[in-house]
């Protein structure tokens, strides 16, 4: 738990010195003296980051920095200067050399020439008080906090010699007096910042520079104690005159390479790797063979091929693309038989220092039959890879040709993965410069290629014929490489088998259907079971079992609502994520899902457990459960190990815990291993310097992947006493090699060549064997644990008085300090909530306002609906009136005319009827009158054949004018019923047209009607009916309140 917040600020005036867009220096003399007292301890260091985080591992720390850093120049040892006088600020740097005498103060004499090296100053007189991580590397407030918790917390200071470099490709080198040896070397571009402590104060004599440590994220502090108070501002001025000197840093890519004598020689590694896909949509690197150095290859399955190229030496040429990846099989083959692979990415590395192409496989087209042919038992072929690169400085491509061996074996096989290394050769680009063109600027000169050689090609050339083959490595030479190089193994290396015997899966079979039955109780049989190793596929559920928290669903629904909250240590987080198993592909992209549920792991703890935090290590455990389990479930199982497993009690009361666990494996190595603890007591060398990532990572941070998880099985089954067991088999196992090493080298071996040991699973299968062997009686721990207590009780005892209240004055201060800040960050949330929630319950009442507007509107258009439904009605009902008056008036009428029709139907029929019986009666009389006429013989001529009448010529007009006027009564008479029947008709038509007036009436009402009904009024009555029966009646705001 991080407890840099604790310390009080820093008032006072203070000097520093930066590097960054600043070349004036402002050096302000101090007044003030405190020599800082000194203790009979035996010397060690001691490191915290952001408080007591790494537990006093600076040595470790340290000596690691040391082997990263090329050698600088050695420097001739001065005479001391013997005069002491007080020093003078006016003057050029000088050294100071301390005497045998600690209490003796000797400084240079004012007209004395300085002491001073070939390229560096050298100052004596200094202590080392240790060094710790810094997120601000160029903040002076931090600096001070830094040089305040580490002078408190170092027993016995260092006595060392300081050397400050006088040209800008020097180095600042720290030297132990009493042996002097090298503890390390910055060079002068990678110091950042460097400051002296505040005057009245303790850190009076104290000065430090931050460095940029390992990557360009971390960054440590190095504090010193200087018995001269008034030399700290001499020594700054010496580091101020560095940086004015070191115009521009140096590259950092050059570290630990020897550049080529030839200016004109560029030196680059290619590094080829192949992957197969393993039949989840992934590919996964092919195994090599760790006899023979061959890839071991698949039948009929789809490959990647990676190819990186990395600058090591000279100025850095700029690589624009690649254009092309050829593969082919056999050894020095032509450009013709090559095939053009499918490219699928290329572009520069995420830390920007090399360029990785890769391209797509298909093994099954017939130009690779070769190398998709299963190859005869001891018997390998030849593949050669090609990348075709334009760089931007050279005029044409430059091609890197790789050779290697592979044996292809059937689709089925299944490895022992003994080594995922890739295949790495050196090549040397020997340029020219071409022919300038006008108007071309030396920055822009275009380069010719001269020759690029293998690094076997250039040694041949050097030696004889029969030196030096281009064949690969043998694994004895890799491992001794390997094992004599500084570079420690990456986290997250190593490949864990799948393979399984179906007589262990059938064990686990029977035990898992036995546990699912009651999971309150352990089956039994399943400590022998775990003991060999969990098997790989069943790793997720059996420690979701073992930790008692399978199907836990109030702890998921816990970590859905914690990962949804902020947490102070956001910023720590994202930083250490980026350094969690970068060699596993998981968790190798920045952006990647597996450091997106790393994050949120990290950060819901955080939150979820408020007293611890989050610590430094916490994230390589959650990465291991990540690797087997979602993020939901890897949460749960954390938390069980934090709380159940004791794990968090190491982290609390300043890791008082660990320190027990420190001293218990102290004695439990005293125990089993005498002749080694009693070298290590030689050695000054304390359980905490190489045990530590051991307790608080458990064993995760180094060690491979195959041995972390057996570690993890062993874990969740027996409780956290397994890490006495593993650490006692480290230890028995290399006990050899440390009893032949110094203090330097025993911290190398645990730091670098220990994890290495156990990359091969049956090293470490061996291991984890004969930890289970380890008989650690849980009685013997609270023995050594009750000891560790007296001892402490003891310690408090005799201990000063004032040393004890001044310590634990600062103890309740940094805890005052951390209240005082989780307060004003309570507080800050309280103003911040309330605020919020003000915010909120203004904008409460203003919606409450504005729905009681809307609610009045609404009960005000309701009223006038209501009149509106009321005044429709009536007039609805005064058209009813209407309509039904009218109608039975059409009725009446209708009726009337229906009468008037039937009387003149009838009137007609009868006068039809009577002029037919009058014609009838004229005809037959007629027929009479004329058979009376023929009768007559003299009047039968008055009728001719014809029948037409005849009369005599001379009674003609008497005749004539009787007929006319007998024709004219009847004309006459015909003429009036003529015109009485047309008066009858036309009646009849007017009586149908007024019938059919009236039916159209009546219809065109009846439709009025029924479209009445249908239309806005009977809608109208329904909506109000809805909003009638919808609506409450709501309470005024003024009764709610």
């Amino acid at each position: 738990m991080e407890d840099s917040s604790s310390l009080g600020k820093v008032s006072g005036s203070t000097e520093s010195v930066c590097t960054v867009n600043s070349e004036e220096f402002v050096l302000v003399s101090q007044q003030a003296e405190d020599s800082p007292s000194s203790r009979e301890k035996k010397p060690r260091l001691k490191m915290s980051s952001n408080g007591s985080e790494q537990l006093e591992k600076a040595m470790e720390e340290i000596l690691e920095e040391q082997g990263e850093k090329y050698e600088p120049k050695r420097e001739s040892p001065q005479p001391p200067v013997e005069s002491p006088v007080a020093l003078d600020n006016e003057r050029a740097p000088v050294s100071l050399e301390l005497e045998t005498s600690p209490t003796e103060v000797l400084a240079c004499e004012p007209g004395s020439p300085a002491v001073v090296e070939e390229d560096s100053v050298l100052f004596n007189k200094l202590s080392y008080l240790g060094c710790m991580m810094v997120r601000a590397p160029r903040n002076e407030a931090e600096a001070q906090k830094a040089m305040a918790t580490l002078r408190a917390d170092c027993a016995i200071p260092i006595p060392v010699t300081l050397y400050v470099p006088n040209v800008p490709e020097g180095s600042v080198r720290i030297i132990d007096q009493a042996s002097g040896t090298e503890i390390a070397s910055f060079p002068i571009y990678k110091v950042l910042f460097c400051a002296r402590g505040c005057d009245g104060t303790p850190e009076g004599d104290c000065f430090a520079f931050t460095e940029s440590y390992r990557s360009c994220e971390d960054f440590q502090i190095h504090v010193f104690s200087c018995e001269i108070k008034e030399a700290v501002s001499r020594i700054l001025y010496s580091f101020s005159t560095a940086f004015r000197r070191s115009s521009k840093p140096a590259p950092d890519v050059k570290d630990g390479s020897l550049p080529s004598p030839e200016s004109d020689v560029f030196t680059f590694t290619a590094s080829l790797e192949v992957k197969e896909d393993d039949g989840k949509g992934n590919f996964s690197p092919v195994p090599k063979d760790r006899d023979k150095f061959y890839f071991k290859l698949r039948q009929g399955v789809e490959k990647k091929v990676m190819v990186t190229i990395q600058q090591i030496t000279n100025k850095e040429l700029g690589i624009e693309r690649c254009f092309g990846m050829l593969l082919s099989p056999g050894q020095k083959v032509r450009n013709s038989d090559m095939h053009l692979l499918d490219m699928e990415s290329m572009g520069k590395s995420s830390d920007g220092k090399a360029y990785v192409i890769t391209g797509t496989w298909s093994p099954n087209i017939p130009p690779f039959q070769v190398l998709n042919e299963e190859t005869p038992k001891d018997k390998q072929v030849y593949m050669t890879v090609a990348v075709d690169l334009v760089v931007t400085e050279v005029e044409e491509p430059v091609r890197f040709l790789l050779e290697t061996l592979v044996r292809v074996y059937p689709a089925n096989e299944r490895f022992w993965y003994f080594s995922r290394k890739a295949f790495t050769e050196t090549f040397y680009l020997r340029l020219k410069q071409g022919s300038e063109k006008s108007g071309q600027s030396s920055v822009d000169m275009i380069y010719e290629v001269v020759s690029l050689q293998r690094h076997a090609e250039r040694d041949q050339e050097c030696q004889s014929p029969t030196g030096v083959s281009g064949n690969p490595l043998s694994p004895a030479e890799e491992d001794e490489a390997e094992d004599d190089s500084d570079s420690e193994i990456s986290s997250g290396t190593g490949d864990v088998s799948k393979d399984c015997p179906e007589k262990i899966l059938e064990s686990w079979g029977g035990i898992l259907n036995r546990w699912h039955g009651n999971l309150d109780v352990r089956p039994k049989g399943l400590l022998a079971l775990v003991k060999p190793g969990i098997p790989e596929a069943l790793r997720a559920e059996v420690w979701q079992l073992l930790s008692g928290c399978h199907n836990n669903q109030s702890l998921l629904e816990t970590y859905r609502v914690l990962i949804t909250k902020d947490s102070a240590q956001e910023g720590v987080i994202t930083r250490d994520i980026h350094r969690t198993f970068p060699a596993h592909d998981y968790f190798k992209d920045s952006d990647g899902d597996g450091q997106d549920s790393l994050y949120k792991i990290c950060k819901a703890y955080s939150v979820y457990d408020e007293e611890i935090g989050y610590c430094q290590g916490q994230s390589f455990l959650a990465a291991v459960l990540l690797l087997h389990m979602p993020e939901e479930q890897a949460f749960c199982v954390l938390v069980k190990i934090m709380y159940e497993y004791g794990l968090r009690q190491l982290y609390k009361n300043n890791f008082e815990d660990l320190h027990c666990k420190f001293y218990q494996l102290e004695r439990l190595v005293q125990e089993q291993l005498p002749d080694l603890y009693n070298h290590f007591m030689d050695l000054n060398l304390e359980a905490h310097m190489y045990a530590s990532q051991w307790f608080l990572t458990l064993f995760t941070a180094k060690f491979p992947l195959c041995m972390v998880f057996h570690i993890t099985d062993l874990l969740l089954c027996e409780g956290l006493n397994i890490i006495f067991n593993v650490a006692l088999a480290l230890l028995k196992t290399s006990k050899e090699d440390l009893l032949q090493a110094d203090f330097e080298g025993a911290l190398k071996f645990f730091r670098v060549q220990l994890p290495k040991r156990y990359r091969a699973a049956e090293n470490a299968r061996r291991l984890m064997e004969q930890a289970c062997n380890i008989k650690v009686p849980t009685k013997k721990l609270k023995k050594y644990e009750k000891e560790y207590q007296s001892m402490r009780e003891s310690q408090l005892q005799q201990e000063d008085p004032i040393d004890r209240y001044q310590r634990e004055n600062r103890r309740l201060q940094e805890a005052s300090m951390r209240l005082e800040q989780e307060n004003d960050d309570l507080a800050h949330e309280l103003v911040t909530s309330k605020i919020a929630l003000r915010n909120d319950l203004d904008q409460a009442e203003d919606k409450a306002d504005v729905l009681n507007k809307e609610l009045l509107n609404t009960k005000q258009r309701l009223v006038e609906t209501e009149d509106e439904k009321r005044r429709q009605q009536e007039e609805t009902a005064q058209l009813k009136e209407v309509f039904r008056r009218e109608l039975e008036k059409a009725e009446s009428e209708i009726k009337k005319t229906t009468a008037i029709i039937a009387e003149y139907k009838q009137i007609c029929s009868q006068l039809s009827t009577r002029l037919e019986k009058q014609q009838a009666a004229t005809k037959e009389e007629l027929d009479i009158v004329k058979t009376k006429v023929m009768s007559c013989e003299r009047c039968r001529e008055v009728f001719s054949k014809e029948g037409t009448l005849q009369l005599p010529t001379v009674s003609r007009d008497n005749r004539d004018q009787d007929v006319d006027e007998e024709k004219d009564s009847l004309k006459k008479q015909l003429r009036e019923l003529e015109l009485e029947l047309a008066q009858t008709k036309l009646q009849l038509v007017e009586a149908k047209c007024k019938i059919q007036e009236l039916e159209h009436q009546r219809g065109v009402l009846m439709n009025e009607i029924q479209a009445a009904k249908n239309s806005w009024f009977s809608k109208t009555l329904s909506s109000l009916k809805t909003a009638t029966t919808s609506t409450q009646p709501p309470t005024s705001p003024k009764e709610g309140l």
